[in-house]
């Protein structure tokens, strides 16, 4: 038999009236909790929220219909010699998927960071670069783009630079040669000429602008689809209005978006196998018909040729040319380091080229130190530079160009 003590006894009592006294408080905690989410607290609380995000979209609606640009142009314009560039002296919007963002060109059609008058002639040391949408910087402003990091550290050295971007979405060999020529025969003068090869040049030349080659073989293959075949009018902006008139709120959409793809790598999982316009690199892959009507051993025929006919019209009035070439976020997710885009332009600069400059080994290594790479240097679900990519692209080309 276990004998108790009076003073377990009462402790065994305190305990168990405590126990109890804590229950009937946390009841009646829960209880007022419960009373205050009554259907009529739920319907205030509903009618806070509501009120909350209409004001946000009518300030949002305002800021965006506010700051939607006084140039109601259309900023891509279609081009008899060039096929397409951007409308001179612009400033107003563009879209590039599901953004919209500022575009502002100079008086020579260029991309740049104020409407302002380029003269034909300089005191000061020029370089004129070109490419396509990567060299354009599409769908962010001029200031975050390589581009326009290059123009402000050019014009805060002693002896300036001063950069001029003539690159344009979807621009090729043909459009570098026939808009390069057209510019030396406007009077423009430039000290260096910096070719952007993108990866996908071939698949252009072996597709595209066949209306604006001189070349007949390649000429036969115009069709009226082509730009350099439309009106010398501005080529219609698809525009979207929620985009257009809640750019705050597409703004979140996109970086909720963006957040998701990236926590589900979803994306980052596809470019390990999507060759679309960078298949031609791929020893032995099968392109089907997508390289058509050349073929991709046509449109690298048809690209040297063209940057042939490029080459040898600077070297003529010897101003030099230097070509670069850098990786798409596909190709260094498929490990294709010695690209064969690499081989090609690098050949090609042999003899012809004052430099060649290979970004590939830089954008790998900073892939190899960083497993987030893909969502710090590309834009998720672009594949375009993002700014940090543009920064990486503006510091090594500094190390050259400046």
């Amino acid at each position: 038999m276990q004998f108790v003590s009076e003073s377990q006894k009462k402790h065994k009592c305190d305990c168990e009236f405590y126990s109890m006294s804590d229950n009937k408080v946390g009841r009646q905690w829960f209880g007022r909790l419960l009373d205050h989410f009554t259907l009529r607290q739920a319907l205030v609380n509903a009618g806070i929220l509501t009120y909350c995000l209409a004001l946000f979209l009518l300030f949002d609606f305002l800021y965006s219909s506010l700051t939607v640009g006084a140039d109601a142009r259309s900023p891509r314009v279609a081009d008899a010699v060039y096929d397409h560039g951007l409308a001179a002296n612009f400033d107003g919007n563009d879209f590039w998927g599901e953004v919209r963002y500022r575009l502002v060109t100079n008086s020579l059609g260029f991309k740049d960071g104020s409407v302002r008058e380029v003269p034909l002639k300089s005191d000061v040391r020029r370089i004129l670069l070109i490419g396509d949408s990567f060299a354009e910087g599409i769908g962010m402003n001029f200031e975050d783009s390589f581009a326009g990091q290059l123009y402000r550290a050019g014009q805060q050295l002693s002896q300036k630079i001063e950069f001029l971007n003539a690159g344009v979405v979807s621009y090729s060999p043909s459009i570098y040669y026939k808009k390069i020529k057209r510019l030396i025969e406007s009077g423009l003068q430039f000290d260096e000429v910096v070719v952007l090869s993108d990866t996908s040049d071939v698949t252009d030349e072996a597709t595209s602008y066949f209306c604006i080659d001189d070349d007949p073989r390649y000429r036969a293959y115009c069709t009226s689809a082509e730009g350099s075949m439309q009106p010398a009018a501005a080529i219609p902006t698809k525009r979207d209005f929620f985009i257009d008139r809640f750019v705050v709120t597409n703004r979140l959409r996109i970086y909720i978006k963006r957040s998701i793809q990236s926590f589900l790598g979803n994306r980052r999982k596809s470019i390990n196998s999507d060759h679309d316009r960078i298949g031609w690199t791929i020893p032995g892959l099968d392109i089907g018909n997508s390289y058509q009507p050349l073929g991709a051993d046509g449109g690298i025929a048809r690209s040297l040729q063209n940057m042939r006919a490029l080459s040898d019209l600077l070297a003529a009035r010897r101003i030099p040319l230097t070509i670069v070439v850098y990786p798409w976020a596909q190709q260094i997710a498929q490990g294709d380091r010695d690209s064969q885009q690499v081989s090609l332009w690098r050949d090609f600069c042999f003899g012809r080229c004052k430099a060649f400059i290979n970004l590939f080994p830089v954008f790998f290594a900073a892939a190899d130190a960083d497993r987030n790479w893909y969502e710090h240097l590309y834009i998720l679900g672009d594949d375009h530079f993002s700014v940090d990519g543009n920064r990486l692209m503006f510091r090594e080309l500094a190390k050259h160009l400046l």
